[in-house]
Parts: structure tokens; C-alpha cells; sequence
């Protein structure tokens, strides 16, 4: 959370080793993880592509559909299009009331908090890091 309203990700992208811009949500994810130490200790992958990281918490059997009550420090996948490609990914704040609240990187280019029905549409899934 301290870094909402951080506009371009460059401590996020040059961190992750990309000598330009690149869409940096799952650097920014990955990011905080390693903050936290969970890229060390192998709690979450660093990934750079969402779709990796999908397949990842698939791999470890820690996925859950987007129907699931994410709990906080869950990723939070998106298929914007609903065409299959995962598009964004964010870290879950909390759930309640049936609301998703996030934090995302390259939201708009920014890190904002963001918040979601559980289940909606956009939302592809959800990895589950076994803390």
C-alpha cells in the first residue's frame, strides 16, 4: 500500500531487470513479494507474465476460480476480454460483502486500489500462496 500513486512502474520494471517500460503488473506483484521475502523463501514465483504465474499457483495446486472468497494476500488474475488470455493480475487487500478490494500495479498506468464483485466476470482466477 505505500506504493499507491507510484505513475509509470520504473521501480517495478527496472527491479524485475527490463531496461525500458514494460506492462508491469506482474512486476509490481512479483516486486512485492520479494519485499516480503516470499520470492526467496518460494511462496510466489517472479513472474513477468501472467500467464505464468497462473500456470505456476495451478502447478502447486494453490488456484482457485473466480467464483472463490479470495483472502487477503491472494494474486488476483483478470481476462479483461473474457476470451481466455490472462490480462492483469493484483494482489488481494481483502474481501467483504462480497466485494474484491486489490491493489494493482500498472492500473492506469499507476498503482491504485481497485475493488471488484466476487465472481465477476473480469476476474479469471485467483492463485493462493501457502503462507
Amino acid at each position: 500500500m505505500t506504493q499507491l500513486g507510484n505513475e509509470g512502474g520504473k521501480p517495478y520494471w527496472s527491479w524485475y531487470g527490463f531496461g525500458g517500460r514494460v506492462e508491469w503488473c506482474a512486476c509490481f506483484a512479483s516486486w512485492c513479494a520479494d519485499q516480503c521475502g516470499y520470492l526467496e523463501s518460494g511462496i510466489i514465483p517472479k513472474f513477468f507474465l501472467c500467464s505464468d504465474g497462473v500456470n505456476w499457483f495451478k502447478g502447486k495446486g494453490q488456484w482457485q476460480d473466480k467464483n472463490y472468497e479470495p483472502q487477503a494476500g491472494d494474486l488476483i488474475f483478470f481476462d479483461w476480454g473474457s476470451d481466455g488470455s490472462i490480462d492483469h493480475v493484483g494482489i488481494v487487500e481483502k474481501c467483504e460483502n462480497g466485494t474484491v478490494y486489490t491493489e494493482e500495479g500498472n492500473s492506469g498506468d499507476a498503482c491504485k486500489q481497485q475493488s471488484y464483485p466476487v465472481g465477476s466476470g473480469s476476474i479469471y482466477g485467483y492463485g493462493c500462496p501457502a503462507y
